[in-house]
């Protein structure tokens, strides 16, 4: 998937679609990881959540990863904007499925992962690997932040095949159904904490946490 194509109107359709539901998802907790130090955000897109979570983990730094160069560069700009936080974030443009991870820097230190209406751009085949890999970059008592859309009653049973073949048009994305990623999560040690439901339960954001006892 990659967004250079939509990157100036994903704003705009996302709100046409779902107004301010989908920012108030990807904003549920970041009070609980207020105290986060080094955060990996996954596919995030435009910034709009970057800008947020900055200003909430005043004293974190980020890793933002996003595999559309147009995407990045709307980021890099609103971090850009607030001065004082343009050094916390590092960008960079990659596939999260083949990203390697500084093993001396970065395996294994990550204390919160972020991923926005991420997991569901990824099939059956490639989620359980990329869940692997990004649970090896997470501390051991890591958090990880969950947006999601669910196919929680009959509108979103109908409108989620939509979207995905719009995003397979815009955007080259070949997933067509949500997988779940509740099994890969726990698979991995994390357990959910929160969850908060909007839409009927067709939007959920999720809080997971990881025990320190969990091998890495």
């Amino acid at each position: 998937m990659n967004c250079d194509r939509i990157a100036r109107l994903y704003r705009w359709i996302e709100y046409a679609a779902f107004g301010k539901s989908l920012a108030r998802r990807r904003a549920a907790f970041l009070s609980d990881v207020s105290d986060a130090r080094n955060v990996l955000a996954l596919g995030d897109g435009d910034g709009r959540a970057l800008v947020k979570l900055l200003h909430c983990a005043r004293h974190a730094s980020v890793t933002y990863v996003d595999a559309s160069a147009k995407m990045l560069e709307l980021a890099r700009a609103r971090v850009l904007s607030h001065p004082a936080d343009r050094n916390r974030v590092e960008f960079r443009r990659a596939d999260a499925r083949l990203m390697q991870w500084d093993e001396r820097k970065e395996e294994g230190t990550y204390d919160c992962i972020v991923t926005h209406f991420f997991l569901d751009c990824f099939d059956s085949c490639d989620l359980p690997p990329l869940v692997d890999r990004i649970a090896r970059a997470a501390a051991p008592e890591a958090r990880w932040i969950v947006s999601e859309f669910r196919p929680a009653n009959y509108f979103a049973r109908m409108l989620i095949p939509v979207m995905y073949a719009f995003f397979g048009k815009a955007t080259g994305l070949r997933t067509r159904r949500l997988v779940d990623h509740h099994p890969e999560l726990l698979r991995n040690g994390f357990r959910l904490e929160k969850a908060q439901h909007a839409w009927g339960g067709m939007l959920v954001s999720e809080l997971w946490s990881r025990s320190r006892g969990f091998p890495n």
